[in-house]
């Protein structure tokens, strides 16, 4: 679709003269203008063109604009339909806004009036239609980069993905290790204008102190013993796109101080150099410690945690996110199965039951080891529970889960005797019927006079 035929707007009225005023009103702002005398020539032009608004006369022979309403957002959900309406027709005009329409317009109109109407229209449609863009890519970003899951949790993760992509403001993103902290980074990556551009990555936990400042900003030849040569940083070879700086927390003093300046001044120099370069390089952070704490204990800057944190994205633990496991389990399993050429027909349920009850303390990380692993060393068609690890599936054994509202009680099997998981379902409910012993009792199956009598024994 090229930029004239996004912003066609349809024509419709009986009345040729009121039609020829609102043809030249918009065709003077440089619109793309098609016209119908009723709402039957109307519906033609909508099968065959590109528009983006309908500008309709409610009351009209054949077809009317509540008629045209219908048949529009039928073709194309994403068009916007503005009414024209009588003195006696507006209450009509605002009970089919609640059908879809976007807006009326009383006779006699004005040019200002239609002018800003159909702009708001267009705005509106631009919007609706950027956002789908997004949430398409969004799909393919998660099926290429591990990215998958239906968990409430990473919904709203990748919805607040999708929405700061296409922002230029930096992000922190924070979660345990393994929860896939680079992968959301580079999705932000793939969704932004800047997905042309490279995406550099540093983990800065991984490089010295001495070696980090140098990694990000580069240095000239003979800045320190061993620069034979001059070398860009990450920064410069990250200009137009995105730096990801992994393990931020790990950051030297000295190093953040001129990480502050860049986010401040978008200026650095490299090491032993004098030349002031400029960065137009969109950040992205990531930790799985708490600067807030650092920031407590004096060893991160207060400043730069706030100019890092200006969007979080925090990405829940696995083991909370139980949903996600089989989706997870599946995706690795045909990514594996074809880089080692086997032919495997998936998971069998046992095998499942053990992945579901697991913890998971080491997040997706340790979930994509595992079915590396299982991949590996299976010599069936479906990966059993054999092929896994010894550890987890001990652990599977060893406890189970109870849920109570949001909270997850992980019990020890054959270590608790059954009088204390008792009194810890009791506790765990009341708080969740916020202390109201008459709702607690009917959650439990019990009566009100025997959750009192209980909790007096276990005082």
């Amino acid at each position: 679709m090229n930029e004239l035929d996004e912003k066609t707007i349809l024509v419709v009225d009986d009345n040729e003269g009121i039609r020829d005023a609102l043809i030249k009103i918009l065709k003077k702002e440089g619109f793309g203008v098609l016209a119908a005398g009723d709402g039957e020539e109307a519906v033609k032009i909508l099968q065959k063109n590109e528009i983006a608004v309908v500008l309709s006369d409610l009351k009209m022979p054949k077809v009317d604009g509540v008629e045209l309403l219908k048949i529009t957002k039928t073709i194309s959900p994403d068009i916007e339909v503005i009414l024209i309406t009588g003195h006696g027709t507006v209450e009509v005009a605002v009970e089919v806004m609640k059908d879809g329409a976007f807006d009326f317009i009383q006779k006699p109109f004005n040019k200002v009036t239609v002018l800003k109407t159909v702009r708001k229209a267009l705005e509106k449609r631009s919007l609706v239609l950027e956002n789908k863009i997004l949430h398409e890519r969004l799909k393919d970003v998660q099926s290429a980069d591990h990215v998958v899951g239906k968990s409430p949790a990473m919904r709203k993760v990748m919805d607040l993905v999708a929405q700061v992509a296409s922002s230029s403001a930096t992000i922190l993103i924070t979660g345990e290790s393994g929860v896939g902290k680079e992968v959301v980074a580079k999705a932000v990556h793939d969704l932004s204008q800047r997905r042309e551009k490279r995406f550099v990555k540093v983990s800065c936990a991984a490089l010295p102190e001495t070696l980090l400042e140098a990694e990000l900003f580069g240095y000239e030849k003979g800045a320190f013993t061993g620069a034979v040569s001059r070398r860009e940083g990450r920064f410069e070879l990250a200009h137009g796109g995105t730096l990801f700086l992994d393990e931020v927390g790990d950051i030297n003093p000295a190093v953040q101080v001129k990480l502050l300046r860049v986010l401040q001044s978008g200026e650095f120099e490299r090491l032993g150099g004098g030349i002031t370069f400029k960065a137009d390089v969109r950040l992205i952070a990531a930790t799985n410690a708490s600067l807030k704490d650092l920031v407590e204990k004096r060893q991160f800057r207060e400043d730069l945690y706030y100019r890092l944190n200006v969007i979080n994205i925090e990405i829940p633990a696995l083991g909370g996110r139980k949903e996600d496991i089989p989706l997870l389990a599946d995706f690795f399993l045909k990514m594996y199965s074809t880089k080692n050429n086997k032919k495997i027909d998936g998971i069998s349920r046992e095998a499942m039951d053990v992945l579901m009850t697991y913890k998971w303390p080491g997040n997706v990380r340790e979930l994509e080891n595992t079915i590396e692993r299982a991949v590996v060393l299976t010599r069936g068609s479906l990966i059993s529970p054999g092929d896994l690890p010894d550890d987890i599936i001990k652990s599977s054994h060893d406890t189970a889960d109870i849920t109570i509202g949001e909270k997850v009680l992980n019990i020890p099997i054959g270590k608790i005797p059954l009088k204390d998981i008792e009194k810890m379902v009791m506790d765990e409910t009341l708080k969740h019927a916020k202390g109201n012993k008459n709702i607690a009792s009917k959650i439990l199956g019990i009566s009100t006079r025997t959750l009192y009598r209980r909790m007096e024994e276990d005082e």
